[in-house]
């Protein structure tokens, strides 16, 4: 008996020892998020990280592409959406737990030039003239059709009437990232991207804030999908957490919720 009782013992071990790097392994969490994120994400995802030992795999595009590649089967546990619209189009085909959805965030949008042009205290109001401001060179933003801070920008150019004359010159990018690297390059005369992403380029200069009331309000909603591991609750949890809202707003992000302790 104490000899079976001896080799029971030591399949329990090695049956133990053989389901913990599994075990390991399911300890990440998976992050799909819009890529204007990416440098206040990858700070707060840290910071998880040192407290709970959790591990993430983070993928950075724009919302549209994003929420298509869960539509598809990506597996994803977060979805961080720079719109509603997105995460809205998400939910309509029941690849995000709904209840979970909240919306986290603001932001505004703005516009850029690299940090050697010469334009500068742009006035954004009513009849302002961004083909002319343009001259000869491009302006960069995202897809006006899919990408949000494109759509963000159209609509507020339509608004202040400069959409028409302008659109000729836009040059359009497939993320706000990649917006924000035309103009640092220099491959743009200006830009329309987040006020959060200027802020984390060297290469540009803000050179004027578009009014709040010109686009639709920015939100950025973040919600668990349908195939989200357990561990993810408790991740949401954080995301809107003081800790969390603190490292945000260092980022230029506007908290939207009151934050838990």
């Amino acid at each position: 008996m104490i000899r079976i009782a001896g080799l029971f013992t030591a399949f329990v071990i090695l049956a133990g020892a053989s389901l913990s790097p599994a075990a390991a392994e399911d300890k990440t969490i998976t992050v799909f998020a819009a890529a204007s994120m990416k440098n206040a994400l990858d700070e707060i995802d840290a910071a998880y990280t040192a407290k709970t030992g959790v591990k993430f795999s983070v993928s950075y595009a724009a919302s549209s592409v994003l929420a298509k590649q869960i539509e598809q089967g990506a597996p994803a546990d977060v979805f961080v959406s720079a719109d509603t619209d997105w995460m809205d189009y998400a939910i309509s085909k029941k690849t995000i737990n709904e209840p979970t959805r909240v919306n986290l965030l603001g932001n505004s949008i703005v516009l850029i030039a690299p940090k050697d042009s010469k334009i500068d205290n742009v006035t954004i109001a009513q009849g302002f003239d961004l083909a002319k401001l343009a001259g000869d060179g491009k302006i960069a933003t995202g897809d006006v059709k899919s990408v949000p801070v494109g759509k963000y920008a159209k609509a507020a150019l339509e608004k202040l009437g400069a959409w028409q004359a302008a659109e000729p010159k836009f040059a359009m990018a497939e993320s706000v990232r990649a917006a924000l690297t035309l103009v640092a390059r220099g491959e743009a005369n200006l830009g329309i991207v987040y006020s959060t992403d200027a802020k984390v380029e060297p290469g540009v200069k803000i050179v004027g804030t578009f009014p709040a009331d010109s686009h639709p309000a920015i939100i950025y909603p973040v919600a668990a999908t349908t195939t989200a591991k357990p561990e993810t609750n408790d991740y949401l949890a954080f995301l809107r957490s003081t800790a969390a809202k603190t490292i945000l707003e260092k980022y230029g992000f506007k908290f939207r919720l009151s934050p838990t302790t």
